[in-house]
């Protein structure tokens, strides 16, 4: 497996990390901690280094689970997870964004446990608490590194001017934003220029579009009750069978390279710069190894201007996020 560095600390992860999180939580189809532990490992056996959990997913089974499955690998692996959000003891719901300082060191403290590291990797703010100033959540991270408790920080769908005022108190080595064929909203609200002027990774996270590109989903009877898919707009029938066209663009490719629509979407990504780390999920092994080949398909400049081309015309139909979850973001 390549690798890449993200931030300007050296953090050095494979090229495609995997993201955990549907192990467990958000999409219909979960799987026992014994099947997840299992993927996890088939993840790491195949070259993966990176990997991404929270502590809300599950709430707390998914750092479970990823402690079990990456406790042999210490040092071997880079583990992030993430705080940021108010989760109710007894039930697990999630009841608001929390980012005080005594609330960031009681996730920290709490993740330490159920990941079974001594410190965490990469901790990432999952959403803007705008009821705290950035300033205090990037102080009080500081202080956990000086600690030996975290080693990197991250931030997950902040505005870039909030992203600017946090790395000038503590680096941020990596920002995880939703990034893929179908959501490029980082290429025009300044947050893909901020990570290349500043040295910021980025991790793309639903680099597949949770799904849509892989051209396995082809209407909205696909979905199924229980999928947080299923409540997003752009999974209506309507915004979905409009869409198709670009599922359709990314079929011709593939077969003309020899590849697959996911690896070409992911290949994509790989394309648009060397600091940027995209972290597709599964619970399939097939797909996992489907996934991890397109680190080795490198899109030529033909390639990326025909996509470059064919979208442009494709009019994406359905916002990304309901407006309550949108509302979270660009804080």
């Amino acid at each position: 497996m390549k690798t890449r560095t993200l931030g300007k600390d050296g953090l050095r992860v494979s090229a495609i990390g995997y993201g955990c999180m549907g192990l467990d939580f958000g999409y219909a189809h979960k799987v026992t901690r014994d099947e997840g532990i299992a993927m996890i490992r088939a993840a790491r056996d195949r070259g993966v280094t990176f990997f991404d959990t929270a502590e809300v997913y599950g709430a707390w089974t998914n750092e479970i689970t990823v402690g079990e499955a990456l406790a042999p690998f210490k040092g071997e692996v880079v583990i992030a997870t993430k705080f940021g959000f108010d989760i109710d003891p007894d039930t697990g719901l999630m009841r608001g964004v929390n980012s005080h300082p005594e609330q960031i060191r009681r996730v920290c403290d709490a993740s330490l446990k159920r990941l079974r590291v001594d410190a965490i990797d990469l901790f990432y703010q999952h959403r803007v608490d705008p009821n705290v100033p950035i300033e205090d959540v990037a102080g009080t991270v500081r202080d956990l590194i000086a600690e030996g408790k975290v080693r990197h920080f991250g931030m997950s769908e902040p505005s870039a001017a909030t992203l600017r005022r946090a790395h000038a108190v503590q680096p941020v080595t990596a920002l995880q934003n939703e990034y893929s064929l179908w959501s490029r909203q980082v290429e025009t609200n300044g947050i893909l220029d901020a990570c290349a002027e500043l040295g910021i990774g980025l991790v793309p996270y639903s680099p597949l579009g949770k799904g849509f590109l892989t051209g396995t989903i082809t209407s909205a009877s696909d979905v199924t009750t229980g999928d947080f898919r299923a409540t997003l707009p752009r999974f209506q029938a309507d915004a979905l069978a409009h869409n198709l066209a670009l599922v359709d663009v990314l079929k011709g490719i593939a077969t003309e390279r020899g590849a697959t629509p996911a690896q070409i979407a992911l290949a994509w990504l790989l394309a648009r710069a060397p600091w940027i780390v995209p972290i597709p999920g599964t619970t399939k092994l097939h797909r996992l190894e489907e996934n991890l080949g397109a680190a080795d398909l490198v899109l030529d400049s033909a390639d990326l201007a025909r996509i470059e081309a064919q979208l442009a015309k494709i009019d994406i139909q359905g916002a990304r996020y309901t407006p309550a979850a949108e509302a979270m973001t660009g804080l």
